[in-house]
């Protein structure tokens, strides 16, 4: 793992949640973007060499749904970017880390992710995160 990558931010409401950490941060949103397989819309930010992703449930049914309805608006996960995220996989869950999924998928910010489960990370999501190079 190379660097935090970015901080995830469950949010209620993009429209309210965009301006508040455009003033906050200081800095205009840069991208947003639906992530249709999971369920979830997309704003980003850049601090610094890191970034913050709000995630907003576009459905009732998604796991920022969930996770907010059960935890209410706050930290979601913290994602690490990678060089290899297949390599990484395998390293992890030989060390016996639990991934959420098995195969990497096309996440938001054009990037290939995964998740490991927060039950093998002292309940912090980890996201795993690598370019997509064209």
């Amino acid at each position: 793992m190379s660097k935090i990558e970015h901080l995830g931010i469950a949010v209620k409401d993009l429209s309210v949640s965009i301006p508040l950490f455009e003033q906050l941060l200081n800095t205009p949103c840069y991208k947003t973007e639906a992530v249709a397989s999971e369920g979830v819309e997309t704003a980003f930010f850049k601090t610094g060499d890191s970034k913050i992703e709000l995630v907003c449930a576009s459905n009732e049914s998604s796991t920022i749904a969930k996770f907010i309805a059960k935890k209410g608006e706050g930290i979601h996960h913290i994602a690490f970017e990678v060089e290899n995220i297949e390599a990484e996989m395998k390293r992890l869950q030989a060390l016996d880390f639990e991934l959420i999924h098995k195969e990497p998928f096309k996440g938001a910010d054009n990037k290939m992710v995964c998740f490991l489960h927060p039950k093998s990370t002292n309940g912090v999501l980890i996201e795993l995160c690598m370019e997509i190079k064209d």
